[in-house]
């Protein structure tokens, strides 16, 4: 073995760290949606801790499947691309076999794995991501360039779009478009060319809505829950008064009245109404700030990922980003009246086996992502104090051999990168987002 090839392999040997600020932000949340599901369902059943106890089991399932994706390497992922773009056709399916797929208040969106129920678009969320960030690396400058390169993955969502209307999930169903849009301007898509597929999509949502009775009143009961309290407008009117009585500091945790069998769904789809009751609007405020610490890292993360040209992390975790920030939106929208009523729960915090599973596997991705990108850039470094020792031995007479010289560079440039933690690069956003390792 050459000194080359040694040297090759001790940068092998070089690992990264995961980045603090993403983990402590997915963990708070978790630690804090665990609080809240067993405040807000504890009145749901005779036994008071049922849906904690589901809760938690679920918590530690996504925990165990994040420790997998957090090890291991994303070339390995973006190999099976293929494969995980027909694992999401797959899922949809599924759904409607007979035997396999199973129905809740009329919408065929489960599967029955015995112990539980499993809502396939969870996972399909996650695939998606990976199958269109690794699109995004193999046809990068043909997105920008030609209409069939960018429409090919429009193609793709559209025919998921049809699967997911059909079971029906409308809300899960506008969660893909977006994400889509997002990542193909992330990508390079050229806007002008994104607007007029998503005009000539327009007419039929639209169509969608009022052609379908129950979407049609929850359109209206949107505008005006007061209007029919006790009927369509029964789920927001609760909500409201739940984050009206909050006010400034909250009733104190546990003090929730609306979650008592008034607000339907108050440890899922509406658990931020009863966190604003008991938590206020200050609770609520630091709800949000995480959020934001969370997504804000991610996009920051992934924008470092493009500038060293790793691609596939970056294009993953602006995806990740995306999916969470959309759904996170729409969920508080909903609770606070300012869009129509669906069913999207609170990433990390509300109650659902299938939703906190996925998630925990999308933040076990990001922590990867992480990984990857701190462990290149401890490696450029020593790379770069490398090549000053090689320099300054070739302008030297000292009569010490060159394996040795290079050994003793790596080991230093080691210690050195495990001392400075973050690259020079990494120094130019440290006000605003801290540091990496």
């Amino acid at each position: 073995m050459d000194d080359y090839s040694r040297q090759a392999t001790r940068l092998e040997a070089i690992g990264g760290s995961y980045d603090k600020w993403l983990l402590g932000a997915a963990v708070a949340l978790a630690s804090l949606g665990i609080v809240m599901v067993a405040s807000s369902s504890i009145a749901l059943t005779q036994s008071p801790f049922y849906y904690l106890t589901r809760h938690l089991i679920f918590i530690a399932i996504g925990v165990v499947l994040a420790g997998v994706a957090m090890r291991v390497e994303l070339k390995e992922i973006e190999k099976y691309n293929q494969l995980l773009l027909l694992g999401c056709f797959a899922l949809l399916i599924v759904v409607f076999i007979p035997g396999l797929g199973s129905s809740v208040n009329g919408a065929q969106r489960w599967i029955n794995l015995g112990f539980s129920k499993f809502q396939t678009v969870e996972a399909v969320k996650v695939l998606y991501i990976v199958w269109l960030s690794s699109y995004l690396v193999r046809f990068r400058d043909e997105v920008n360039a030609t209409w069939q390169a960018m429409l090919k993955p429009v193609g793709v969502v559209g025919v998921l779009v049809v699967l997911l209307l059909m079971q029906p999930d409308f809300g899960s169903s506008m969660l893909l478009l977006g994400i889509t849009t997002c990542m193909l301007v992330l990508g390079g898509a050229q806007i002008k060319r994104i607007i007029l597929p998503v005009l000539l999509l327009l007419p039929g949502l639209v169509a969608l809505v009022i052609f379908e009775p129950y979407r049609m009143r929850r359109v209206t009961s949107f505008m005006d829950p007061w209007q029919d309290q006790l009927g369509s407008g029964y789920q927001l009117s609760n909500a409201l008064m739940a984050i009206g009585r909050g006010e400034w500091s909250g009733v104190g945790l546990g003090a929730s009245i609306q979650k008592l069998n008034y607000l339907p769904e108050s440890h899922t789809d509406f658990i931020f109404s009863v966190i604003a009751e008991e938590l206020g609007f200050v609770g609520v405020c630091g709800i949000i700030g995480l959020y934001a610490l969370l997504v804000g890292r991610a996009f920051w993360l992934g924008m470092r990922c493009i500038e060293m040209r790793r691609h596939f992390a970056g294009y993953i975790a602006f995806g990740i980003a995306l999916w969470i920030s959309l759904q996170t939106f729409v969920s508080i929208g909903v609770n606070l009246g300012m869009l129509p009523t669906k069913g999207l729960t609170l990433p990390l915090i509300s109650s659902g086996g299938s939703s906190v599973m996925m998630t925990c596997v999308a933040m076990g991705l990001l922590l990867r992502v992480s990984y990857e990108y701190n462990r290149a850039v401890r490696r450029q470094e020593v790379r770069e104090d490398i090549d000053v020792a090689d320099a300054s031995l070739a302008d030297s007479d000292s009569p010490e051999p060159v394996e040795a010289t290079t050994a003793t560079a790596i080991a230093a440039a080691m210690q050195n990168s495990a001392a400075r933690g973050t690259s020079r690069m990494q120094q130019r956003v440290e006000p605003t987002f801290g540091r990496i390792a």
